[in-house]
């Protein structure tokens, strides 16, 4: 118990009692304590290890910690819900798994020395290694000799684990001869007929049940006419139903050679691989990289100006994704991923108007604000982590309709685990190794075998190809800086505020040295074109994102690969001279921007267009046309293509139309005018589609799935709230007729809980006492009183460690603690 030392005011000062200290065992294996009892229950054995082995059981299985248990026996209980255990053994590869299985097949309690002779095929330490880690995860407890299975585990590996019937020799008198002389088994089998040796070992290896017609009849040595009924004569085989018959395990046993999980895999399979340099790698990582950046910016600097329409449903529809795909020079696959990405990372968003259409956010501006490695990494850690999954877009959901992109239900919790996995192998590898997809896929099957799901395989399988996309892996192989990214502190692994700051894009984070080993190995983007005399331009690599999008703007891009090629057509210039470039702009842009002369073809295309650019200008009346060449106005007015913007004649240079100016100017361009607006004062008016932007939005929540790994801040935090609740329930006051003799505290008055409180302050003692916080929740804390002032109590609180002051008034109860040891 926490003792007291008054201080010079008269008041006491707790000396508090650390985690360690309470620990009873001091090892940090997870083995109880050899000379403390033997443990009985799960609950038990935890009380006996040490804070270490507490620690690593709430690493292991972070959905422990959330929220810490009152104490240990509140742990053991969660431990053994069906749903965390499960979580567990979908951790365990495939030999950890064959060893948990073995055990199940042995019965309680087990003995390691019998698990190790019924695995004789591998290392008895790797064994022993298995059932220390199945402790360390609480799926198991007890001694070496003395080895228990958690409930869940038992039934989750099924009735018959590893394909052994139960042993049966206690309850029925024939199977009883084998089990105290195995060898007797082979010995009877030596005079069996034809067949039943045959019928027999069909029962061994995969199950113990069989289907016989009438199994339960009586049969004896004499009256067998049939294999079958030979050994159930000798109770090698026994009846459990009408129809049904089984092998006991005394029976199996010796025909399997006491093996217990026969092809046992205890190491990975080897990956088959490709040694690459990692220069290479790097480099070609990069490059990725930054073709991921760009294709992020030109879809969103697309959907700024043309956003397409959020379907009824929600969603992307299929011709909006093909149309995007085209645009970007992707495939369908790759559209997905980038949309996905960007909206997962907070760039793109529904605007919530009366016709929803997707748009950037704000974030996206400020995401272009920082340099083209932060805009990566911002972007690589959001695909690690988001439960958006791009690879069933375009598959068919349950009800067999197409999953659309931006689709609501395209979340799936187990997606950011499943990517891990797979990059987690990589990490395993040396630099520069690229395994093969096959020998990817068959080591990730050994570390997870109970996730066989079709969402999993698909997701699986289509994380090398995405992580080739994005640049964290370069020709199959991860890259350095891909490396760091997994290793450093994801949003998810930071504190409450680091991940409150990366739910707004526009002030998240990213790690310094992800962000610098990219930087290293971008291509420099190029400040320059080569102009071409059939009115093409080549960028020979990456441009510059001012030069990209001046050459956007007045050219479209007519092939990619390792050069990009653009064609300047008449209507490109005139989309620039409709931004307001003007055709000495242009010239002079693309005179200082290009390593070649600006051949004369293409100078003529440009002073042609700018010629005829803006002859024929629109106002308002509703609208208004004019033009100082009469003729062609009176071209226009007999053009059978504007007949629908019912134009009328009001000079020889002047036509007016009731049509708005938006809708003149497109008909006009459509029948091959090259219109300009121009304002009240007749001066030219740049007119161009406004980019979007949605409301300011945070990030779209991830599904919860797998909880976060907990910090060793946590971990020691939760420790000490464990050891201190067991401080606590070691004070629990007795049953008490006050309470119906249940142990819960009973109702005092005021003036007995100012009594007892009065008390317990003079003897320096704990005591129990029943709470109600603002909200009218009761809690039992065991407290030491401190000082008792003016309707407060200060008091030290076991439970949390910590000091605090209670209301007196909102004591609803006291009682003094039970006199034994915390």
């Amino acid at each position: 118990m926490t003792t007291r030392r008054p201080d010079a005011a008269g008041g006491a000062t707790p000396r508090r009692r650390s985690a360690s200290a309470s620990a009873r065992p001091t090892a940090a294996g997870a083995a109880p304590d050899a000379a403390a009892p033997a443990p009985r229950s799960l609950a038990e054995d935890l009380r006996q290890r040490s804070d270490d082995s507490i620690a690593a059981l709430l690493a292991a299985r972070p959905d422990l910690v959330h929220p810490v248990p009152a104490d240990l026996g509140a742990l053991a209980t969660r431990a053994t819900t069906g749903p965390s255990a499960a979580r567990a053994l979908d951790r365990l590869d495939v030999f950890a798994l064959q060893v948990t299985t073995a055990l199940a097949a042995l019965g309680e309690p087990a003995d390691l020395r019998q698990l190790q002779e019924g695995l004789p095929d591998v290392d008895p330490a790797l064994v022993a290694g298995v059932v220390d880690r199945l402790r360390v995860l609480a799926l198991l407890w007890g001694r070496d000799h003395d080895l228990h299975l958690v409930r869940p585990v038992r039934e989750a590996l099924g009735t018959y684990p590893a394909g052994l019937g139960p042993a049966m020799a206690e309850g029925r008198r024939g199977v009883a001869p084998y089990a105290d002389d195995p060898a007797l088994v082979e010995r009877t089998l030596t005079e069996a007929p034809d067949g039943a040796r045959e019928a027999l070992e069909r029962l061994l290896w995969t199950s113990p049940v069989g289907r016989v017609e009438g199994a339960d009849r009586p049969v004896s040595v004499e009256s067998a006419r049939t294999p079958v009924e030979w050994l159930l004569a000798r109770h090698l085989l026994e009846p459990i139903a009408a129809d049904t018959v089984i092998v006991p395990r005394e029976v199996a046993l010796p025909l399997r050679g006491g093996v217990l999980v026969p092809d046992l895999v205890p190491h990975p399979p080897s990956v088959d691989h490709t040694d690459r340099t990692p220069n290479l790698v790097d480099r070609t990582a990069g490059q990725q990289a930054f073709s991921f950046v760009r294709l992020v910016e030109d879809l969103l600097e697309a959907w700024s100006t043309a956003p397409p329409a959020v379907l009824r449903s929600g969603g992307l529809a299929v011709r909006d994704l093909t149309r995007t795909a085209l645009g970007l020079d992707v495939d369908e696959e790759g559209a997905a991923l980038v949309i996905e990405t960007a909206y997962a990372a907070g760039l793109l968003a529904a605007d919530g108007e009366l016709d929803e259409v997707w748009c950037p956010t704000p974030a996206y501006d400020s995401w272009l604000t920082r340099s083209t490695a932060e805009r990566w990494t911002l972007l690589a850690q959001t695909w690690l982590l988001m439960t958006r999954t791009p690879v069933l877009v375009a598959g068919r959901d349950d009800g067999g309709g197409r999953v659309n992109a931006l689709a609501r239900d395209l979340d799936r919790a187990l997606t950011p685990e499943a990517r891990r996995a797979v990059l987690d192998e990589l990490v395993a590898l040396e630099p520069g190794q690229s395994p093969s997809h096959h020998a990817l896929l068959e080591r990730l099957r050994w570390r997870r075998p109970r996730r066989t799901s079709p969402l999993w395989q698909a997701v699986v399988e289509a994380v090398p190809e995405e992580a080739e996309r994005l640049g964290i892996t370069g020709l199959g192989s991860l890259s350095t800086h891909g490396r760091m990214l997994l290793t450093s502190t994801l949003p998810d692994e930071a504190s409450n505020e680091a991940r409150a700051a990366a739910r707004m894009p526009g002030r998240a984070s990213v790690p310094a040295e992800v962000a610098a080993a990219v930087d290293a190995v971008l291509p420099e983007p190029l400040d320059h074109v080569l102009l071409q005399a059939d009115l093409t331009a080549v960028a020979p690599g990456p441009l510059e994102g001012a030069l990209a999008r001046e050459i956007a703007l007045m050219a479209d891009v007519e092939s990619t690969g390792g050069a990009t090629v653009y064609r300047f057509t008449e209507a490109t210039i005139r989309r620039a001279l409709d931004a307001g470039r003007s055709a000495t702009d242009i010239l002079a842009m693309l005179s200082a921007r290009s390593r070649t002369p600006v051949p004369q073809p293409l100078e003529y295309l440009v002073n042609d267009a700018a010629r005829r650019h803006g002859a024929l200008r629109v106002g308002v009346a509703t609208a208004y046309l004019r033009c100082d060449d009469p003729a062609t106005v009176t071209a226009a007015l007999a053009d059978r293509k504007l007949a629908a913007l019912r134009l009328t004649r009001v000079a020889d240079t002047v036509i007016v139309s009731a049509s708005p100016i938006d809708l003149v100017l497109e008909r006009l361009r459509e029948a091959g005018y090259a219109p300009s607006a121009e304002n009240a004062e007749g001066a030219v008016v740049v007119r161009r589609r406004d980019s979007r932007r949605t409301p300011t939005r945070p990030r779209p929540p991830r599904l919860s799935g797998e909880p976060p790994a907990p910090t060793e801040a946590l971990l020691s935090a939760a420790v000490r709230a464990l050891r201190a609740g067991e401080t606590a329930a070691a004070h629990r006051p007795p049953a008490m007729p006050e309470s119906g003799g249940s142990g819960r505290l009973p109702r005092s008055t005021t003036s007995e809980t100012m009594a007892e409180l009065r008390g317990a302050l003079d003897r320096q003692k704990a005591i129990w006492i029943g709470y109600a916080d603002s909200t009218g929740t009761a809690t039992e804390r065991v407290v030491e009183p401190l000082r008792l002032d003016g309707g407060f109590l200060t008091a030290y609180d076991l439970r949390t460690a910590e000091v605090r002051t209670f209301t007196v008034a909102r004591i609803t109860g006291v009682a003094a603690v039970a006199d034994k040891a915390p």
